[in-house]
């Protein structure tokens, strides 16, 4: 008995160095950008004046939230998907089908609650800016505007695969449909033919028609008279679900760049005019 209970003892010596180390906590989502010193930050392609060719208000955003952790940015420019929980599951939980990401965050997210209940794995917080749908008129041809009857007869531009341009095809009951010049491919576009006389006014959201003709006393920018664009929407940052650690730091860095004032100066370098959310 004795010489079985040596056997069975040394057996498990003999085996004990093949046996796994106890596993080690894996670090947090913060923890991990922290390793390896950078922040990787989704931004929309061809979305000026947010993002466009490494330039944007986000782009910036990115750098200063990014400084905000002690950490570099990491810009990963994608191209939006069919809708916004395609781009949350290419861009924030699972990585894309052509083999890229995920990102750390992705920003210019709707802060929207029906969205975040349809996408659970993941969280949208952060809220950083009020987009709205505007219109922009020569003061020379359209002098004084009540309502989109002032604009009759008139050319309009407007990006027809919007919704600036789904609700100016509908306003009125179709009346202005004939004067809507839709080819363009975003607001920016259409802003830029207002201002080369193309169009008598343009339609699109106020960030676009802003970083085009804010300043110009040529040009008036208003809300658009229609009762469903009046109150706009407002746009943050997403994580993922268990990233919680993470998107309490990234909400801290943007409530510092709000209170100092420098949130509202990264808008105001692209000619934007910051609405709180």
């Amino acid at each position: 008995m004795k010489r079985r209970g040596l056997l069975a003892a040394g057996g498990a010596l003999a085996l004990w160095p093949l046996r796994p180390a106890l596993a080690q906590p894996e670090a947090s989502a913060l923890e991990r950008v922290q390793q390896r010193g950078r922040l990787s930050v989704a931004v929309y392609k061809d979305m000026p004046p947010f993002s466009d060719g490494g330039q944007g208000i986000d782009v910036e955003l990115a750098a200063a939230l990014a400084a905000g952790l002690g950490v570099a940015p990491s810009l990963l420019p994608f191209q939006a998907g069919e809708d916004m929980s395609d781009d949350l599951r290419h861009m924030v939980w699972r990585g894309h089908y052509l083999g890229f990401g995920p990102a750390d965050v992705l920003l210019h997210v709707p802060v929207d609650r029906p969205l975040m209940q349809a996408n659970p794995r993941v969280q949208i917080f952060g809220p950083y800016y009020r987009e709205r749908l505007a219109i922009a008129r020569n003061l020379a041809r359209v002098p004084q505007m009540e309502s989109l009857a002032a604009l009759q007869g008139q050319p309009i531009a407007v990006p027809g695969q919007t919704l600036a341009g789904w609700l100016m095809l509908g306003a009125d009951e179709g009346r202005y449909r004939p004067q809507l010049l839709t080819h363009w491919k975003d607001g920016v576009a259409a802003a830029q033919a207002l201002l080369r006389g193309e169009a008598a006014a343009a339609v699109a959201t106020a960030s676009e028609l802003e970083t085009v003709l804010a300043g110009d006393a040529r040009y008036a920018i208003e809300p658009l008279p229609l009762p469903k664009a009046r109150d706009g929407w407002v746009v943050g940052l997403a994580v993922k679900r268990e990233a919680g650690d993470l998107a309490h730091a990234l909400q801290a860095a943007l409530n510092g760049l709000s209170a100092s004032g420098e949130l509202a100066r990264i808008f105001g370098r692209a000619k934007v005019g910051w609405r709180a959310p």
